[in-house]
């Protein structure tokens, strides 16, 4: 070994710990960027001064060390356990804001239509011990007033829902065709680049993260292709196939169902992710709409019967109380004359049609199918809520096991930047010892 060749080899482990210490840098400054991988350099034996010549015997020569390539810390079983449960959690996180929402809106408050039937039950009951009080006649009236305004509140928080959920469709569809582009600009980026260079590491980063956003919105299939490219499948659908992608377009009909269409073709309802969840909560939506105008026209229907029964105090016999345009949000009384609520009965009684009212108390009424109604959606809440929790564990869990592999640590780092830098100051003395004995050589002639 000659002086020079201390010279090359320090040279050489300062470049390379140079280098070293770059990369660490880049993972403590990227160390919250969104789909970031860790990184680090994999060095190696220089091959310049490993070989034989006739000057040096076989073994005593030495080049010091090269940068062998980049490498990035993944793991492709972390990957996909972490994109299949975002997917479920996507799916959870959606029902649960949706369910609640339409839960919020069949109000079983003081406002709601269950506690409005209740107070309207007890003001005929009021009217019956006193069929004559004009002032009780006047607020049996107010009551059905008020239930029809539930009717229609509750009606119109439940459409808010739908078209919420309309527009949450609208934007997760986006965000869904964003990441499409995303990953075939990658795909596409990762054909040109040399493999483990900064560049393709970079770009299997942006992959990963478009893959991510795909994944948590849709049930897709996702295959790996040459030079590491990632095709995505929506059943037999490619929505992106090397380097083109094929964005998705949604559309919501009248009654709030949502569908999915690829280039013009009509595909499957997604069955999780956000889209899934979406979908999901579009159809209860719906149930819950159709449930509330059924429900009022059976109210209309029964309370209109309820009082052709009866007659006025002046004999006349009872009309139509209430009327219904096309859903519960058009309910009115058609009643406004105190006077004419016929609260006597056939037979001539002058409460009897009042206390006749209870009848339509009994199991199965429309007040018993409100109940039944707002107490089914309860336990539906209930349980998207607790499937909400454990995906929400599951997914903390896949995500942090991805994180101890791919995400970077400041303490692991810090360590590491403390030993390339006693490596680098190491390679550095080298080189001053070198020149040191080339002076001290130089000295003696």
């Amino acid at each position: 070994m000659t002086i020079s060749d201390l010279f090359g080899i320090g040279a050489s482990g300062a470049r390379a710990y140079q280098a070293a210490m770059g990369v660490i840098a880049n993972n403590i400054a990227s160390a919250d960027t969104p789909g970031y991988s860790r990184r680090t350099l994999a060095l190696k034996e220089s091959p310049s001064g490993a070989g034989t010549t006739i000057w040096y015997r076989s073994g005593l020569a030495y080049g010091g060390v090269d940068i062998d390539r980049i490498v990035r810390f993944s793991d492709p079983y972390l990957d996909s356990a972490a994109r299949e449960t975002s997917n479920i959690l996507g799916s959870a996180d959606q029902r649960a804001r949706w369910m609640s929402d339409i839960q919020s809106a069949l109000n079983d408050g003081t406002l709601g239509v269950g506690q409005r039937m209740t107070a309207m039950f007890a003001a005929v009951e009021r009217l019956a011990s006193n069929p004559s009080d004009t002032t009780l006649r006047a607020d049996v009236l107010f009551s059905f007033e008020q239930i029809n305004t539930a009717f229609g509140q509750t009606r119109g928080d439940l459409v808010a829902v739908r078209n919420g959920i309309g527009a949450g469709a609208t934007t997760e569809t986006d965000a869904l065709n964003k990441a499409l582009q995303q990953l075939a600009d990658a795909n596409e980026g990762l054909r040109r680049s040399a493999p483990e260079t900064a560049a393709h590491i970079a770009l299997l980063d942006s992959r990963d993260q478009a893959l991510g956003e795909i994944a948590k919105r849709l049930n897709v299939t996702i295959d790996f292709g040459d030079h590491d490219a990632a095709n995505v499948s929506y059943g037999a659908v490619k929505l992106v196939d090397n380097i083109v992608a094929n964005p998705l377009a949604v559309s919501q009909d009248a009654d709030g169902l949502l569908h999915f269409a690829v280039g013009g073709t009509a595909i499957a309802d997604p069955a999780s992710g956000t889209l899934g969840g979406m979908t999901k909560s579009a159809q209860v939506t719906k149930d819950r709409i159709d449930s509330v105008d059924a429900l009022a026209t059976e109210y209309v229907t029964a309370i209109n019967n309820w009082h052709k029964a009866g007659q006025t105090a002046a004999g006349a016999p009872g009309t139509d109380m209430l009327a219904m345009g096309a859903d519960a949000s058009a309910l009115s009384v058609l009643i406004t004359d105190p006077a004419q609520i016929a609260g006597v009965s056939t037979s001539g009684v002058s409460n009897g049609n009042l206390l006749a009212i209870n009848a339509l108390r009994s199991s199965g009424s429309f007040e018993d199918k409100w109940v039944g109604l707002v107490a089914m959606h309860g336990n539906q809440v209930g349980a998207t809520l607790a499937e909400q929790s454990a995906a929400a564990s599951r997914d903390t869990m896949a995500q942090q096991a991805r994180a101890d592999v791919s995400g970077v640590n400041l303490d692991r780092e810090a360590a590491d930047l403390l030993r390339f830098q006693q490596a680098y100051q190491a390679s550095a003395r080298v080189i001053q010892v070198a020149k040191e004995v080339m002076q001290t050589i130089f000295s003696v002639f």
